[in-house]
């Protein structure tokens, strides 16, 4: 796996978490799920 595939996996994680959940939220909270969703 090289680095473009790495960061459009977590591309579209991030992109998942933030229509999930919407805006508005604290940065940490987003970054929370994004953990959460790359552990998984």
């Amino acid at each position: 796996m090289n680095e473009n595939e790495i960061a459009k996996i977590i591309f579209d994680l991030g992109l998942r978490v933030h229509r999930t959940l919407g805006p508005g939220l604290l940065e940490s909270a987003y970054e929370e799920c994004l953990f959460y969703e790359i552990r998984n």
